[in-house]
């Protein structure tokens, strides 16, 4: 169990399987095969999610294999990574263990929806968190419209997921995107007092009240991904896109046409 993971480290310490990500892999593949195993995993009671590096949880976790520069070659890695993305959301809103986001740097774009799956989040008080698709030329599509109105509402979804504007810590604790904030000398104390908590109770009572808890979005998930999903890549498709992706990697503003 747990073995042959590329883009992941996993920790036990007890009953909790601690689970890094790598900055440098897209870890969409294998949390996908985590949040499914640890469901059969006798000896976890609670997963930690958290970052490899030191300042960065997560900033993007698509990839389907490697891309090339040819069109069929970027549409085909375009399209592998549409079904990882909706995978992994799926797979941790079905996640049975409770998940504990232990958030100690950015979490932009698909990192973002990652560390809104987690039961308990905890965050640095100065890392950033936010969905920026709009800013690269697309829609919100790998999670981020399913999960955004679910916990803060529709009126900060909207403010939010349309303008792209980044949130720190503070901030997203202050609306109720994460469950608290911390200076980040106390991410690990915080965390372990969480995975403690969440472990004082039964454990098939916990796994069954996550279960009632996530019911709502566990059943609305697969639907509004396709949905979602499939608008992302109509804009994929855009020349805004393309203008987006080119305006990141030169560092300066985008200039939209509606193309």
């Amino acid at each position: 169990m747990y073995e042959g993971l590329d883009a992941i480290r996993v920790e036990r310490r007890g009953s909790v399987l601690w689970v890094s990500m790598d900055k440098e892999e897209r870890p969409n593949a294998d949390l996908t095969r985590i949040f499914r195993e640890v469901n059969n995993d006798p000896d976890t009671r609670v997963v930690v999610l958290t970052g490899a590096a030191e300042k960065v949880f997560c900033v993007g976790a698509g990839g389907g294999g490697h891309l090339d520069n040819s069109e069929a070659g970027r549409n085909a890695y375009w399209y592998h990574g549409m079904q990882l993305a909706r995978d992994v959301i799926v797979s941790a809103l079905e996640c049975e263990k409770p998940i504990i986001g232990r958030i100690n740097g950015h979490a932009v774009g698909k990192g973002c929806s990652i560390a809104l799956c987690c039961d308990i989040t905890v965050m640095a008080e100065e890392a950033k968190i936010g969905d920026t698709h709009v800013k690269v030329g697309l829609a919100c599509g790998d999670g981020g419209s399913l999960l955004w109105p679910y916990i803060v509402g529709p009126l900060l979804a909207r403010r939010f997921l349309l303008t792209g504007d980044l949130l720190t810590g503070r901030e997203a604790e202050r609306i109720g995107l994460v469950t608290e904030a911390v200076p980040r000398a106390e991410l690990d104390a915080r965390t372990d007092y969480w995975a403690g908590r969440l472990m004082e109770g039964s454990p098939s009572a916990v796994t069954m009240t996550k279960r009632a808890l996530s019911a709502w979005i566990r059943s609305q998930a697969g639907e509004h991904l396709d949905m979602s999903l499939g608008l992302e890549t109509l804009s994929f498709l855009t020349e805004d896109h393309r203008e987006g992706a080119a305006a990141l990697g030169e560092r300066r503003p985008p200039n939209f046409t509606g193309r």
